[in-house]
C-alpha cells in the first residue's frame, strides 16, 4: 500500500490547557452519557464535531455537519487547532492490561492512497448505509480527517516497530491515560530516512480493515464524488499483526426474548452436532469453580484449533460444545469458503442460532434477540447476571478469532458474521486531524 508522511493539525496546549481532555473514543461507541462527559472535560473535544447533539430546529443550513465544520474553523482560527511545521509519520503507541498481562502494541498514522477494496485493501465486516451516510455528510462538510481507520499488515522484520521505539528516546507529543486505564502515547517521526523505511516497508503489504469500514468506505465514495487528488490520500492508522501487542478479544452472544425458548430442549438437540461438557454448582463458590472449568476447556480447544464455546442458560450448569464434524457447516453454509467454515462464530450462527433457535441472517442483521457483549474483562460475568436476572435467555461465551483466520478470510473475498472481531484496545480520535 502507498504511504507517505503528512503535516497534521493537533491540539495546541498553549490554547486549550490539557490536549488529552481533547481526545475521545471512536465516535461509534461514545453512549450518550460518554458524550455528555467528553463535551464537558473541554470545550475542544472532538467529541463535539464527531459526534455533534442534534438539535430540534435543525435545517440545511444549520445541523450537526454544519455545526462540525464550524467548531473546527473556529478552533484552526482561535489555534486550539495548529498544523504541524513538517511532514511526519506518527507513532502511536498503547499500553494496557489483560487478564494481568502487559500489553504494548505500536502503530504508526500516516496518509495512505486509497484503494478500491479487494487486492492491496481488504474487508472483513459488513457496512451499513446509515453509518455510511452520516460519516460522508460530516467528510462533505468539514473537508477533514478526524477518527482512525484501523488497518492491519504483516511484517516478520518489525520496520515500523523499529523506527517508533527510536523516536520514543524522545518526548512524546502526547501522553495520557484512557478512562479504561489505557495508556496512549503519540511521537512524531519527521521526514527523512526512517519514514523512508516504513514507506519502502509498506509499499507491497496487503492491509486489512481492522476497525472502521465505515468510514474507510466513506473515504473513498469522498475521493470519486469530489474528483480532487488530494482526496485520494487520506489519515490511517496502521498496525502490524506481527507483534505481541496484537490481541483480539472475543465478543460473547445474549440470546433474548425469543418466544417459546426451551433451554432442556436445546442442550438436547445440541447434541446432534456437538460433544458437550457439563460443568454443575449449586453454590456461588462451586458455581466460580464451573466457570474456571468452563474457561480452561474453551482455551484448550482454541488452542487445539477446534469450534467450541461456552453455554450458560441457568439450569445450574455450565456447558462447553465442541463440534463434531466440520461436514454439518458444509451442509449448513455451503456456499462459503472452508476458511469462513472454520469460524466459531459462524458454526454459533448457522448450527445453532440458525438452525435450532430460529434467529437467521435478516433477524441478526435487524438487530432481534441478540446483543452482544464485548469481553474486555467482565464480559463472562456481565453475561451471566443478566441470565441469572433473566434479562437474557440464554449466553453463549465465545474464543476470539485468530488474526490469520481473518485474514483468509477477507482474502476470499468474504465478510465475517456481524460482531465477530473486537481488536483491543481502540485507537482513539483526535491525536491528529488530516484537513485535505
Amino acid at each position: 500500500m502507498q504511504i507517505r508522511p503528512f503535516r497534521a493539525y493537533r491540539y495546541n496546549p498553549e490554547v486549550v490547557g490539557d490536549a488529552s481532555k481533547c481526545i475521545a473514543p471512536p465516535y461509534d461507541v461514545i453512549d450518550s452519557q460518554q458524550q455528555k462527559k467528553l463535551y464537558e472535560q473541554s470545550e475542544y473535544n472532538i467529541a463535539r464535531i464527531t459526534k455533534g447533539t442534534a438539535k430540534p430546529g435543525d435545517n440545511d443550513s444549520d445541523n450537526v455537519y454544519t455545526r462540525a465544520a464550524d467548531y473546527l474553523n473556529q478552533w484552526i482560527e482561535k489555534g486550539a487547532l495548529r498544523q504541524d511545521e513538517k511532514d511526519a509519520i506518527y507513532g502511536y503507541v498503547q499500553n494496557f492490561n489483560i487478564a494481568g498481562t502487559q500489553y504494548q502494541r505500536y502503530s504508526f498514522i500516516a496518509q495512505g492512497r486509497l484503494e478500491q477494496l479487494g487486492k492491496a485493501v481488504r474487508a472483513h465486516e459488513h457496512t451499513m448505509s446509515k453509518p455510511k451516510a452520516d460519516r460522508l455528510n460530516l467528510l462533505r462538510a468539514t473537508n477533514a480527517v478526524f477518527g482512525l481507520v484501523y488497518m492491519v499488515y504483516d511484517d516478520e522484520a518489525q520496520a515500523a516497530e523499529k523506527v517508533i521505539e527510536k523516536a520514543m528516546d524522545g518526548g512524546a507529543l502526547l501522553d495520557f491515560d484512557d478512562a479504561f486505564g489505557v495508556r496512549h502515547r503519540l511521537y512524531s517521526v519527521e521526514k527523512g530516512a526512517d519514514t523512508d523505511a516504513i514507506v519502502k516497508m509498506m509499499a507491497d503489504k496487503t492491509c486489512i480493515i481492522a476497525d472502521g469500514h465505515h468510514r474507510y468506505e466513506t473515504a473513498l465514495a469522498y475521493a470519486q464524488e469530489s474528483g480532487r487528488e488530494e482526496a485520494w490520500h487520506q489519515m490511517l492508522a496502521f498496525t502490524n499483526a506481527k507483534q505481541p501487542g496484537m490481541i483480539v478479544l472475543a465478543t460473547h452472544r445474549l440470546v433474548n426474548g425469543l418466544s417459546g425458548f426451551d433451554a432442556d430442549k436445546l442442550i438436547k438437540l445440541l447434541q446432534d452436532d456437538f460433544e458437550l461438557s457439563r460443568y454443575t454448582f449449586d453454590s456461588s463458590e462451586s458455581r466460580a469453580e464451573a466457570v474456571k472449568k468452563m474457561n480452561e476447556r474453551m482455551k484448550a480447544e482454541y488452542q487445539s484449533q477446534n469450534n467450541a464455546f461456552g453455554i450458560y442458560v441457568g439450569d445450574g450448569a455450565f456447558y462447553v460444545a465442541v463440534l463434531k464434524d466440520q461436514s454439518a457447516m458444509a451442509l449448513a453454509a455451503g456456499q462459503a469458503s472452508a476458511a469462513w467454515h472454520e469460524l466459531d462464530v459462524a458454526v454459533l450462527h448457522k448450527l445453532i442460532l440458525e438452525k435450532l433457535l430460529g434467529i437467521d441472517e435478516e433477524k441478526l442483521a435487524a438487530g432481534e434477540n441478540i446483543e452482544y457483549i464485548k469481553d474486555d474483562g467482565s464480559g463472562v460475568a456481565e453475561s451471566i447476571d443478566k441470565v441469572e436476572m433473566d434479562v437474557s435467555q440464554a449466553a453463549f461465551f465465545m474464543n476470539p478469532p485468530r488474526i490469520e483466520q481473518i485474514e483468509k478470510v477477507a482474502a476470499a473475498g468474504e465478510k465475517m458474521p456481524q460482531k465477530s472481531t473486537f481488536f483491543y484496545p481502540k485507537v482513539y480520535t483526535g491525536l491528529t486531524i488530516n484537513k485535505l
